[in-house]
């Protein structure tokens, strides 16, 4: 662990010495002093940041937790045990292939199969994939980015404080319940259990996640008036 720690101190420095001579050589002497500060801060909170990880890793998070992460990070292979899930939905998009198995024709992620757990919500991304292939999950990681976009440019508008922080907290909701969904999909991300928006089975969900862009869609209606 310390060798380990220690390695990743070495690559911060070495990072920080060679933004430094970048900074030495490119920017002009009177900026140079506000980004050497912001060098160093981040070099600092980088080496903090690192320690309460690792402390919240250590004595925070239960084994369990622990284990979905050593999945992920390849430091453990356990693929019909602790496993399993990421494997087998691993196994289902790859079946899909480049044009898929077509509309309820999915083998793998399926509800007869049960190949899958919790294919209807959880990783119902596998789902999609298997009966669309590539060409469908494309698509979909297609859209919901040109919903993000479509949020950040709202955002972007807005002559309110609060409804552009309101804005960009419900890009930061979708954008991170996509990536970690579709992440635990494919082996990025731990298995924590995070819905894809608009798509996983479950009334709560749907409700929560319209609920918030039917808010943000009414405030965006009103953002001529000057709020006081």
């Amino acid at each position: 662990m310390l060798s380990g720690k220690f390695g990743v101190f070495l690559v911060i420095l070495f990072l920080g010495l060679l933004f430094y001579f970048v900074i030495k050589k490119l920017i002009q002497p009177r900026e140079r002093k506000t980004l050497y500060k912001a060098l160093i801060g981040s070099m600092i909170i980088s080496i903090i940041f690192i320690n309460v990880v690792e402390l919240g890793y250590s004595n925070i998070l239960q084994k369990h937790h622990r284990d979905r992460i050593d999945l992920v990070l390849g430091k453990m292979e356990d693929p019909n045990g602790k496993g399993y899930n990421i494997n087998r939905a691993k196994a289902a998009i790859g079946s899909g292939g480049f044009s898929g198995k077509g509309y309820k024709q999915a083998k793998l992620a399926s509800a007869n199969q049960k190949h899958v757990p919790e294919h209807s919500t959880d990783f119902i991304f596998c789902t999609w994939s298997e009966e669309r292939g590539f060409i469908g999950s494309a698509g979909l990681v297609l859209l919901f980015m040109t919903l993000l976009i479509k949020i950040v440019l709202i955002a972007e508008r807005q002559k309110s404080r609060f409804t552009r922080v309101y804005a960009y907290s419900v890009a930061g909701i979708f954008f991170y319940h996509f990536m970690i969904n579709i992440g635990m999909a494919i082996g990025l991300a731990p298995v924590i259990g995070i819905p894809l928006p608009f798509f996983s089975y479950g009334g709560s969900g749907m409700m929560s996640f319209s609920i918030l862009l039917f808010i943000l869609i009414k405030l965006d209606a009103e953002r001529k008036v000057i709020l006081q």
